[in-house]
């Protein structure tokens, strides 16, 4: 079969610039992912609560790992990114807010308020 000449061609990944509101988008399903796998982890910690002395304390030499310190901050993060993603959902559904202009503000407010959210629960721990 020939190619059709005229056919439009999709813009190549190197040019083509994804905007803020898609950026957003995406980073929200992959938090509800990353959120879903985050409940296992809280699985994992009622378990060792609830399985006496030992469990408890090889859980706390786990969670004492920055490694899983880092996890727990881009949980507590994927959470309030997740919530503050959800509310403007909900904004959208009043069918207001849909303006480019107003949605990039949105956006850039959602990032804002999703990272003092965290700054502001995991220093009050």
């Amino acid at each position: 079969m020939a190619m059709n000449a005229n056919r439009p061609t999709s813009p190549h990944l190197q040019i083509y610039k994804l905007p803020l509101t898609g950026i957003i988008s995406i980073s929200h399903r992959m938090t509800g992912v990353l959120l879903s796998a985050g409940l296992l982890l809280f699985v994992y910690l009622m378990s060792a609560l609830a399985s006496g002395a030992n469990a408890y304390a090889a859980m706390q030499a786990v969670t004492g790992l920055w490694v899983v310190t880092l996890i727990y901050w881009g949980f507590v993060y994927a959470l309030f990114f997740h919530l503050c993603h959800g509310i403007r959902h909900l904004i959208w559904d009043t069918g207001r807010s849909f303006e480019p202009e107003t949605l990039t503000r949105y956006a850039l407010i959602e990032l804002l308020a999703s990272f003092a959210l965290t700054v502001a629960t995991l220093t009050t721990i």
